[in-house]
């Protein structure tokens, strides 16, 4: 069995990163993010990459960081409403974005991992998500075509790993790291612990080591909120 750890994130990225490719990353606002290696993708000065994330992180924070130096050319997401910088590239004409709803976005990957280069599905028929795709009639209902996303390297976060990739997640980081991981030609992964082969009971691991080539230790994390909200103290 090849070995799967490397001392850090440069390290593990080394030889995967080039201009121009396409890049699925997990999470979902800042819950879940490949901190360390959207970190090292930045300082490895690639540019003119595409995106496939659920958002673009915050100003300065997740994929919003890549935005701030211009290495990202196009965002595939669902979301980008709390990113200025994101904003700001979009309205200047600096950044292509492709808006995809965000089932059919966790759908696109799940079925690029599975091989599936494309499906029919409901959601978005009628609107501009529809502009361009084909549309086919089943059941006397309408239904547009969506592309599986095959990319060229997945980056994600994991809670636990045991020595030979197999992962756990921790509740809603789960959510896009998942089928992220399975629709890269090479997936690289950090996690906040990594444990002996054997510790982890089989029917509570979420993805199988099969899918993962490369990961690091990340920990330790700060936990980011993106919106703190606390009550108003009560007068004395």
């Amino acid at each position: 069995m090849a070995k799967k750890l490397f001392p850090d994130a440069a390290s593990a990225l080394d030889g995967l990163l080039k201009n121009d490719i396409l890049i699925a990353s997990g999470g979902f606002g800042l819950c879940g993010l490949p901190e360390r290696l959207l970190d090292a993708v930045r300082d490895s000065g690639v540019t003119g990459l595409t995106f496939v994330s659920n958002n673009a992180g915050i100003d300065n924070e997740g994929i919003g960081k890549l935005l701030r130096t211009k290495q990202v050319k196009k965002m595939i997401s669902s979301y980008v409403g709390e990113n200025k910088e994101f904003e700001r590239q979009y309205l200047a004409g600096e950044l292509e974005v492709e808006f995809c709803p965000q089932g059919t976005l966790a759908e696109r990957m799940r079925a690029g991992g599975a091989g599936i280069p494309g499906f029919y599905t409901k959601t978005g028929v009628g609107t501009l998500v529809a502009e361009g795709k084909e549309v086919k009639d089943f059941g006397g209902e309408e239904y547009i075509l969506e592309r599986g996303i095959f990319a060229d390297l997945s980056i994600i976060k994991a809670w636990k790993a045991d020595e030979s990739g197999n992962l756990v997640f921790r509740k809603t980081a789960r959510n896009f790291n998942l089928p992220a991981a399975t629709c890269g030609k090479v997936c690289v992964v950090e996690v906040e612990e990594v444990v002996p082969v054997g510790s982890l009971d089989p029917d509570c691991i979420h993805l199988p080591g099969v899918y993962v080539q490369r990961m690091i230790v990340g920990a330790p994390y700060d936990k980011k909120i993106e919106f703190r909200t606390v009550r108003e103290r009560e007068s004395a």
